[in-house]
């Protein structure tokens, strides 16, 4: 009796072991993965001086107000791979070097608008009379657009590379949910449409500066591969070398401010790999 009750704890051990040991778990964010994404941004900006400068003027526009531009919704524009990049959209490739640890170079692609129904404060001189007059007591009225057209509108290119660190705080079979928070840096390389006092319009892609961002999200994970991510951003913007002109003059506009930015997107991970 005694042995087949030893026999049976042995088989009992061996069984349940060999189940432990078979059990294995995936991490989306292990060391050694690669995530893409594609996702869609809205942004807000707070009020900025624009410092213009050129041949025969030079002068400030105080407290400039502007909003980003989002295209109409239409599956053609957001889905049809010719399109994909007239609405405002987020593009990025991360790599893990450690688990839950990420190294992100991408693109957030924004659109910024200056309002025309505005009246904003002048500081500086314009030698042009015509343009001149429109000045009054200190103030100039952009609603027209005689004076000014101002927009980064294909678009605000912030090119940066970030590093994000991810908790998950939800595992079950199918599903994880991650916390994340991150920082990053980078270029801008806006194409800026502009046009000031009748000079002939600029519309050409030019680096113009650099950005800083604060960056929190949260990825829901399904199959352990597919990602859902909604994204939260808080940055800083600054422009020194903006182009005014079409030609080659050294005509050119400064800018700085801050912005805040909401992205939802899909993304996918690969080369993930199993441990026990």
């Amino acid at each position: 009796m005694k042995k087949f009750i030893a026999v049976g704890l042995l088989l009992s051990n061996f069984v349940f072991g060999q189940a432990t040991t078979e059990k294995k778990e995936v991490n989306p964010f292990k060391k050694g993965s690669v995530m893409i994404f594609w996702g869609w941004n809205n942004a807000k900006y707070s009020k900025s001086d624009i410092h213009f400068k050129g041949d025969g003027y030079d002068f400030q526009l105080d407290k400039v107000v502007a909003n980003d531009r989002q295209t109409k919704f239409d599956w053609g524009t957001y889905f049809n791979p010719g399109n994909i990049t007239i609405p405002q959209v987020n593009y990025r490739i991360t790599y893990f070097p450690k688990d839950n640890f990420g190294i992100t170079i991408g693109m957030d692609h924004m659109k910024y608008v200056m309002d025309q129904n505005q009246t904003v404060d002048f500081k500086g001189y314009i030698d042009d009379p015509k343009y001149a007059a429109m000045i009054n007591n200190g103030k100039v009225d952009l609603s027209g657009n005689d004076f000014l057209t101002f927009e980064h509108t294909d678009g605000l290119n912030y090119i940066n590379i970030g590093a994000q660190k991810y908790h998950n705080v939800l595992d079950k079979k199918n599903i994880d949910v991650f916390v994340s928070y991150g920082a990053g840096l980078g270029a801008l390389l806006p194409k800026s449409n502009v046009q000031l006092m009748g000079n002939e319009r600029s519309d050409r892609f030019h680096l113009a500066g650099f950005g800083l961002d604060a960056r929190a999200a949260v990825s829901v994970v399904a199959l352990r591969h597919i990602v859902l991510q909604a994204e939260g951003k808080l940055g800083y913007i600054n422009m020194p070398d903006i182009k005014t002109t079409l030609n080659n003059k050294p005509d050119k506009a400064s800018q700085d401010f801050v912005f805040a930015q909401f992205n939802f997107g899909i993304g996918y991970t690969f080369n993930t790999k199993k441990y026990n």
